[in-house]
């Protein structure tokens, strides 16, 4: 399988034509007999925030690994394109506790700049002041908030978000939510989100697809203005789709649900 960092213009594209942020052909992952992800073909546009979807072993992880250019035990015939500046969100904010808060925002930076561009990452995230903090002074969300600052001050084109808000309250995912769209909005980096919450998907992103036996079962486009009510009789019928493909009744299941196996999904 060839690897492409920056992504490849197709034959026949004129030079404008922007480059995918990601770009998946054929691809397959095998744990031994059993196949998880089977020919996989993904396209992912500059700037677009992606939401994925799945039931539990349906390969979102896996998929997200292989992106991330993690897992270089993935198969295929055709491609995998990403770009260059990649970063990653993890459920676990991932700060080192011997370091405080800008070291590890800025780890791995280097120039004379890092200090400025990481005090501005914090200010983004609202965690002005705190620089000098160490990580367990912080709560569960104010970590969360450290860890998109630390993936955004690499200017990332693509951002990997694996179910970053699944160990956060409820009133505290709102707020991330509401901060996280924000961010995307002032850095446009294409966004690969992993969620097991369908309100989440749709809420956030601007295009939700559900991952069934191994390909892309549904590709669904959010057509919806920000900031997003969960009241619009749009937002819920999107919903009820997505809740529909992913095996769960949606008219008759509670808000906040999430493609679980706890709903069959």
């Amino acid at each position: 399988m060839a690897t492409h960092p920056g992504g490849l213009t197709a034959p026949g594209a004129t030079a404008l034509a922007p480059r995918p942020a990601v770009r998946t052909r054929h691809l397959v992952r095998r744990f031994g007999d059993r196949a998880v992800l089977k020919g996989l073909d993904l396209t992912v546009a500059p700037g677009e925030f992606t939401a994925l979807l799945g039931r539990s072993g349906s390969g979102k992880s896996t998929l997200l690994r292989a992106v991330a250019r993690l897992d270089h035990t993935v198969e295929g015939s055709g491609e995998l394109t990403v770009p260059e500046r990649v970063s990653l969100s993890f459920q676990d904010s991932r700060l080192l506790p011997w370091l405080r808060l800008l070291d590890n925002v800025t780890l791995g930076l280097r120039g004379p700049g890092a200090r400025r561009r990481g005090l501005t990452a914090l200010a983004e995230v609202g965690l002005e002041g705190r620089d000098r903090s160490w990580p367990h002074e912080l709560s569960g969300g104010e970590q969360q908030r450290a860890a998109l600052a630390r993936a955004l001050v690499r200017e990332p084109e693509l951002l990997l978000a694996d179910e970053p808000f699944g160990a956060l309250d409820a009133l505290t995912r709102i707020r991330m939510h509401a901060l996280l769209r924000e961010l995307h909005a002032r850095h446009r980096p294409a966004v690969l989100l992993v969620t097991h919450d369908v309100d989440e998907a749709v809420e956030l992103a601007d295009r939700v697809l559900v991952l069934e036996d191994g390909r892309i079962s549904v590709d669904l486009t959010i057509d919806l203005p920000a900031p997003r009510s969960r009241r619009d009789a749009r937002f819920q019928e999107y919903r009820d789709t997505l809740l529909t493909a992913l095996g769960v009744h949606g008219p008759t299941a509670p808000t906040g649900t999430k493609d679980s196996d706890d709903h069959h999904a």
